[in-house]
C-alpha cells in the first residue's frame, strides 16, 4: 500500500488558485472532513481533502454554494445517492429554464406581442392557475407584482386578482431574465418596453440570458466531473 500524500494548505491554495483562508472557511462550514494535525498543530490535508476542495471550486459556478454545501455534507455522511439526486435536481431546473428561454426568444422573434395577447389562448385565470401553467411559484408571481414587474388586475365583482395569456407570457420572460441573474431594475425596464411593443432590447437580453444558461450548463458538466472524482477519492464509487 502506497504512502499517503500530505498536502500543505499553501500547496492546495496555489494549485486551485484560492486563498488559504478559503480553505479554512470550507473546513469551518463542515463541508470538508476535519484534517488530522501534526504535533506542532499544522493541518495535514490528504488527497481526499484535495478532492473535496477541488470539487467545491469546480461545482460552485454551475450549482451555487448552497447546493455545494448540501452536496458536500451528504458526501461526508456517505449519502452519495442523495447528493447525486440533489445535483440532478439542479440540472433539471437548468434544463427547464433553457426551455422557457427558447420559447421566450421564439415568441419575441416571430410574433407581434399585442396581436399575440389579443388572440389570447386561455381566458382569465387565478394566480395559482398561472403558477401551474408556467411552473413559477405563486409566491414569486406575487413578489414580482409587488416589485412592479407585473400589473395584475382585480375583478370588479369580487376583487380577486385574475391573470390572462398576456401575464403568462410576461411571467415566462421574467423567469428567463431572472434565471440569467439580471437585476430587477433591468427586468422592470424590459417589461416597460414590452408594454409599448418595443421588442428589440428584450430580444437581445433574452438571447443573452439563453447564452448565460449555456455557460452555466458547461459549468455544471465540469462540476459533475469533479463530483465524480470526489466520489472515487472517498471510496463511495468504484471506477468501473
Amino acid at each position: 500500500m502506497g504512502q499517503i500524500r500530505i498536502w500543505k494548505p499553501l500547496q492546495i491554495a496555489k494549485s486551485l488558485r484560492i486563498s488559504t483562508s478559503a480553505l479554512r472557511h470550507y473546513e469551518s462550514w463542515g463541508i470538508v472532513p476535519p484534517p488530522e494535525r501534526s504535533p506542532s498543530g499544522y493541518r495535514l490535508y490528504t488527497d481526499e481533502h484535495y478532492a473535496y476542495f477541488a470539487c467545491i471550486r469546480a461545482m460552485y459556478p454551475g450549482y451555487g454554494m448552497d447546493t455545494v454545501r448540501q452536496a458536500m455534507s451528504l458526501i461526508i455522511q456517505k449519502r452519495m445517492h442523495e447528493a447525486m439526486w440533489l445535483i440532478n435536481k439542479c440540472q433539471a431546473a437548468l434544463h427547464e429554464d433553457k426551455v422557457i428561454a427558447e420559447r421566450t426568444i421564439e415568441l419575441l422573434e416571430k410574433e407581434d406581442l399585442s396581436e399575440a395577447d389579443r388572440r389570447g389562448g386561455r381566458g382569465k385565470m387565478t394566480i395559482s392557475e398561472a403558477s401551474e401553467l408556467t411552473g413559477v411559484p405563486s409566491t414569486a408571481i406575487r413578489h414580482w407584482e409587488k416589485e412592479g414587474l407585473l400589473e395584475i388586475p382585480r375583478g370588479e365583482d369580487n376583487g380577486y386578482r385574475f391573470m390572462t395569456g398576456m401575464h403568462v407570457r410576461q411571467i415566462s420572460i421574467i423567469r428567463t431574465l431572472r434565471a440569467a441573474n439580471h437585476p430587477l431594475d433591468v427586468i422592470r425596464e424590459v417589461m416597460v418596453q414590452l408594454n409599448h411593443n418595443h421588442i428589440g432590447n428584450a430580444l437581445r437580453i433574452a438571447r443573452e440570458a439563453s447564452d448565460y444558461l449555456d455557460h452555466r450548463l458547461r459549468n455544471q458538466v465540469k462540476g459533475a466531473h469533479y463530483f465524480y472524482r470526489l466520489c472515487l477519492a472517498t471510496g463511495l464509487m468504484d471506477e468501473g
